[in-house]
């Protein structure tokens, strides 16, 4: 992408970041609601709002018009339940961070389709590598993954501003995307390398939402680039 393009984004006006401010507030909703459930209810919630692998894979060996009746929804649905408070911050964290900016610059559609789709994409990633599993794979991840992507694609010379622990201050600096996002990944591939099975899971949700979040970008600069000439 030429440095007019990159102008012309930098240039467009900001907005107010409504997709990620729903979607904080679905993903927020739904963790209180499954923290006021019990055990075996929050199990059954799981199972009927998670993504199993299993039953994507086989949803895929139908044809397309059975899909809908095959656990296609679960894709989506699966996003918005996180069982750990932890789990459910981190991901909303990275998703105002990267995502904010990419709803300011490219609109609601764009971060809507990077989420929504990414995430499901994701999904049914895990599902071809690991047809045989049975347990409902949760949470945004996936998703955040593109979100994240797509903004190293977009934006891979920009900054970000992060608060840096100096002793007993903390100090304000201005941090090289590549640099925040390299780090992240290479503890997600840390974390999934060393991890159990729920490590290998993880590994393939992220990287397929992140890799997917750089074919967005790629699509959008294309784009771009065709809208110029």
């Amino acid at each position: 992408m030429n440095s007019g393009i990159v102008s012309n984004w930098s240039k467009a006006p900001l907005r107010v970041p409504w997709v990620v401010i729903c979607i904080t507030m679905a993903s927020l909703l739904a963790k209180l609601a499954y923290a006021f459930l019990t055990p075996l209810e929050q199990q059954i919630m799981i199972e009927a709002a998670g993504a199993a692998p299993k039953t994507t894979a086989m949803m895929l060996s139908h044809p397309l018009r059975d899909w809908l009746h095959s656990g296609l929804s679960t894709l989506f649905t699966a996003l918005f339940v996180h069982s750990g408070w932890a789990h459910l911050l981190g991901n909303l964290a990275y998703l105002w961070v990267f995502g904010v900016k990419v709803e300011q610059r490219l609109g609601a559609l764009y971060l809507m389709a990077v989420f929504f789709l990414g995430g499901a994409l994701a999904h049914v990633v895990v599902a071809l590598q690991l047809p045989q599993l049975e347990t409902p794979v949760i949470g945004s991840s996936g998703a955040v993954s593109a979100v994240v992507g797509a903004y190293l694609g977009l934006f891979p010379s920009s900054r970000i501003g992060l608060f840096l622990p100096l002793g007993l201050y903390l100090q304000f600096a201005r941090v090289p995307a590549l640099l925040v996002i390299g780090s992240w990944f290479t503890l997600q591939l840390v974390y999934s390398a060393f991890g159990p099975i729920t490590g290998a899971v993880a590994w393939w949700t992220h990287l397929a939402g992140f890799v997917l979040g750089l074919m967005f970008a790629m699509m959008a600069r294309a784009w771009a680039q065709f809208g110029k000439n």
